[in-house]
């Protein structure tokens, strides 16, 4: 059976962070699937915040540990495994 993919919280990113940013800046702790920055939909800008969705628990742990509270692009980021909706 696949292993779930374990999401990451992205908060208070720059305007200007890009998906490949984010995938960059997580692909240091390890492999990353998914990376996206959430956009809103009306003004095609970033919302300041997105996910990012490692395969394997202790890469996604190290990124948490090396991304959370560090300055990136200007701004402390807040990273955290994501709740469920």
């Amino acid at each position: 059976m696949k292993e779930p993919l374990i999401n990451l919280y992205v908060g208070n990113l720059s305007p200007e962070t890009t998906d490949y940013d984010l995938e960059d800046a997580f692909g240091k702790f390890g492999k990353v699937s998914v990376a996206r920055v959430n956009i809103d939909r009306q003004t095609g800008r970033s919302r300041g915040f997105g996910f990012v969705d490692m395969p394997l628990k202790e890469e996604s742990d190290a990124a948490i540990l090396g991304m959370n509270g560090k300055e990136f692009k200007g701004r402390t980021l807040t990273v955290n495994e994501a709740r469920s909706r």
